[in-house]
């Protein structure tokens, strides 16, 4: 089974949930900058979290399936149609042989078919590295006229498949439930917890972190997120030791204008960290668009355990519903 890129858009990647057994030989974690809805999507169509799917970004991509094939579609602004009809995200939908994706818009959409997109391994994981140019497939973005084959389908993939009418292609009647689905927005408020060098900024700037809204910069990109609109200082000039860092760390260079490190982030940095985005709070910067907003507010380590705790507790309560609306046998369960 395989699907064809009919045309490619600004950048769609393979994306799994990254390579973190890496770091420390400096190899960056990658993988799908939404985490969370890339889980989603994959659990939709019967996959397990780490299958491989597609991230494209800002639309503008279409695929057609060689084959019958289960995909599910999650993120934000999407607008999508299969053979002309439109289709929502957050829900399973059965393409039939032939039927052509087109992702019209959105912001990073996950697309994720049934069995995973079945790309060699490389370091444990199946993402794409653009900067290194491994991983995925080839090591680069896709292009018009590459064909990627589709992993064997889950025996959960195969009852959800069956389900649907097998004459023709058809969206699902359920999916993710609203509650599961971050609070995207144009302008959110993510929370951060203080870093280590928190303590060291100016007062007057710590006031602007903390109140005024900054905004995502044209020559941000899957790295790293630089934030515009405002600059930040230190009380007095420091000298840095390289430390980790990890996805969220909101970094402030010599130039005063902060950075949210995101999947392809360095494994080390030397500037001054000001506080990392919790995990939950990650999709809401994800998703941004050069030209989008965001606000910070602090928050506790134990609040972002709590919320964590909260949001793998429902993943863990949809599956399970998935799993009982589709017991084995159920071929024919709506």
């Amino acid at each position: 089974m395989s699907i064809v890129v009919r045309q490619a858009g600004l950048q769609t990647t393979v994306q799994d949930l990254g390579r973190l057994s890496w770091q420390h030989l400096g190899v960056p974690v990658g993988g799908a900058m939404d985490s969370h809805a890339h889980r989603i999507a994959n659990r939709l169509v019967g996959n397990d979290d780490a299958h491989a799917a597609l991230e494209c970004v800002l639309g503008g991509v279409a695929l057609q399936f060689a084959a019958n094939q289960l995909f599910s579609l999650a993120g934000h602004h999407i607008t999508a149609s299969l053979d002309g009809t439109p289709v929502p995200p957050w829900h399973a939908v059965r393409a039939t042989e032939g039927a052509l994706l087109v992702i019209h818009n959105g912001g990073r959409t996950t697309i994720a078919i049934g069995g995973g997109i079945d790309v060699p391994m490389v370091l444990g994981a199946r993402g794409t590295s653009l900067r290194a140019g491994f991983g995925g497939w080839q090591g680069r973005a896709l292009r018009r006229d590459d064909v990627l084959p589709i992993g064997p389908p889950s025996a959960l993939t195969t009852r959800i498949a069956a389900s649907l009418d097998q004459r023709a292609s058809v969206i699902a009647n359920w999916g993710a439930a609203p509650s599961l689905r971050p609070p995207y927005a144009t302008t959110p408020t993510v929370r951060f917890i203080e870093g280590p060098e928190f303590a060291l900024l100016s007062d007057a700037s710590r006031q602007r972190l903390l109140g005024d809204t900054f905004r995502i910069a044209p020559d941000s990109d899957r790295m790293g997120f630089r934030l515009s609109g405002h600059t930040l200082s230190l009380d007095s000039p420091r000298e840095m030791l390289s430390s980790g860092v990890t996805a969220g760390t909101i970094q402030l260079p010599p130039g005063g204008a902060p950075i949210v490190l995101m999947a392809d982030r360095q494994t080390t940095g030397g500037y001054p960290r000001l506080g990392d985005v919790i995990n939950v709070d990650l999709p809401l910067m994800a998703q941004l668009r050069p030209g989008d907003s965001v606000r910070f507010t602090r928050t506790t380590l134990d609040d972002a355990h709590r919320l964590l705790r909260q949001r793998e507790t429902d993943l863990v309560t949809a599956t399970r519903a998935i799993a009982i609306r589709f017991p084995p046998g159920s071929a024919d369960a709506r």
